[in-house]
């Protein structure tokens, strides 16, 4: 993997960190190349002998189901979720294959190179059922703590279509660990998500992630309702397709 700059993002990012009235926002957009280097082809080999009975790149693995189809409260991380038997009741699960799967992983430890996620499993990942619920549930938990963010999502839109044409996307992945083993579970977190957007024809990944803490060190007593407003309505693109 190899961090591709880009001007436009550094500008949003600016605008995706920020602190205001007891609430700290930290956002981050980065484009990856999904070309192997050295170190990564390295990684891969052991990342495959490190799962259970080992794996091939073509194996399969089975995902979590998407945010989309998970209950929600404010007692819960949206970055992630603990299974119970009615969480995504009736929903067949997708699979990911294992080199798809190193690419994600790959991405999650150059971004947060103070984190190792090397022996991440796929049911800390989901496929998320079509552009539009990512990009309302996004938009949905920026509104309210970025001023003018109404102004500010068509360029961001624009930029990351530009970076890796969404309409083209073959996949929309996101990291969902258990709230006992996320890197980002620190106290204080109120929310946060981390999407990864996938285009096979650019071998190419961009990256979305934001985490949404407050700066208050006393929580207790705190009972805050947020609305995430999410929509399952359909945009199209192919979900059939893996990365291989």
């Amino acid at each position: 993997m190899k961090f591709l700059e880009n001007n436009k993002f550094n500008v949003l990012n600016g605008a995706l960190s920020s602190e205001c009235e007891g609430y700290r926002l930290d956002g981050r957009l980065e484009s990856y190349s999904c070309k192997m280097t050295s170190s990564d082809k390295k990684l891969f080999k052991n990342v495959m002998q490190g799962m259970d009975g080992g794996s091939g790149p073509n194996d399969l693995h089975a995902l979590s189901p998407p945010q989309s189809v998970l209950s929600r409260s404010p007692s819960r991380h949206v970055s992630g979720h603990s299974l119970s038997s009615d969480d995504g009741a009736g929903y067949l699960c997708d699979t990911i294959s294992t080199k798809s799967l190193f690419y994600l992983i790959s991405t999650l430890n150059d971004s947060f190179a103070e984190y190792d996620f090397s022996d991440s499993k796929g049911d800390e990942f989901s496929k998320e059922p079509n552009l539009q619920s990512v990009v309302t549930a996004i938009d949905t938990q920026l509104t309210p703590l970025i001023p003018g963010y109404d102004s500010l999502k068509p360029d961001m839109w624009a930029a990351i279509d530009e970076e890796i044409s969404l309409a083209e996307c073959d996949a929309i992945y996101s990291y969902n660990p258990d709230l006992s083993s996320d890197p980002f579970g620190e106290s204080g977190q109120i929310w946060g998500f981390n999407y990864f957007f996938y285009n096979k024809k650019r071998k190419r990944i961009v990256f979305f992630s934001c985490r949404c803490s407050t700066n208050y060190l006393d929580l207790e007593g705190e009972d805050e309702s947020y609305d995430l407003g999410y929509s399952t309505a359909d945009m199209s693109y192919d979900d059939t397709a893996d990365m291989d």
